[in-house]
């Protein structure tokens, strides 16, 4: 349950048009209902301000549409992660308004479209490879309500095409760069930029690479100021911290309290 839909249907109470049983009826299920396969968390949004996030991977498709189909009924917009075409195919007909992006591999339910006033994220890609990646944290970024400057493939080894859009870089709020191979985008974002770097290591490289783990250790090791990794392919976390940040940034200080 999101704090909108509590806000309202508090208000409903408030105005008559909705009784007092009717709303304990609604609110009998809190914190979470128990679905046999799953717990689902229908708390976490007045816990955290964000809703559960289904991750699609390793679950049945009607497992997938049967969760969000819950936190659906009481949550304005929910997501899920590492979702297949045949998963989508079960959600939309338990949630007909849901989308599905095939390049980021979710499925986007999102009925409250208010955005941030942030000045947004910038999503930086090495090359065309970590777009998946890249695109999991833009749209991750758009659904929490911030606005996003998508700059692909523009990754270290024609550091020209990156230069070129340092302006643009520098006016967001919170950075994300997706870099698999050897990772050096991050460290170079790092350092032309005074806002925080959240660096995604991809699983795109040779042999060497070993699935992401070259890339993530070079993040780690970066001596960058400002930098933060996530765990390798993790799109989603990125987007969502960039969005946290931006939504904070927005935000007037309150009296030094």
């Amino acid at each position: 349950m999101d704090k909108a839909f509590l806000e309202k249907l508090l208000n409903d109470v408030a105005a008559g048009g909705r009784s007092p049983a009717e709303a304990m009826e609604m609110l009998r299920n809190l914190p979470y209902r128990d679905m046999g396969f799953a717990n689902v968390d229908r708390h976490r949004g007045l816990r955290s301000g964000a809703a559960e996030v289904i991750f699609g991977q390793g679950k049945t498709p009607e497992q997938a549409a049967l969760i969000m189909e819950d936190l659906a009924s009481t949550n304005a917009n929910v997501l899920c992660t590492r979702a297949s075409a045949e998963m989508y195919d079960a959600v939309a007909r338990r949630v007909p308004e849901a989308v599905y992006d095939a390049t980021a591999r979710m499925i986007i339910l999102r009925r409250d479209t208010s955005r941030s006033a942030g000045a947004g994220v910038a999503v930086v890609s090495a090359g065309t490879a970590d777009i998946p990646v890249a695109e999991e944290a833009a749209l991750t970024a758009e659904f929490y309500g911030s606005s996003v400057d998508r700059i692909y493939d523009v990754g270290v080894a024609g550091i020209h095409r990156l230069l070129d859009r340092v302006p643009r870089i520098r006016a967001a709020n919170a950075i994300v760069t997706v870099a698999g191979m050897e990772g050096a985008l991050a460290s170079v974002v790092g350092g032309l930029a005074d806002k925080p770097v959240i660096a995604v290591p991809t699983s795109v490289g040779y042999g060497a690479g070993l699935g992401g783990i070259a890339a993530l250790l070079a993040m780690l090791n970066s001596c960058s100021l400002g930098v933060s990794v996530m765990n390798i392919d993790n799109g989603f976390g990125a987007g969502y911290l960039a969005a946290l940040i931006d939504g904070m940034a927005a935000r007037p200080l309150s009296d030094g309290k």
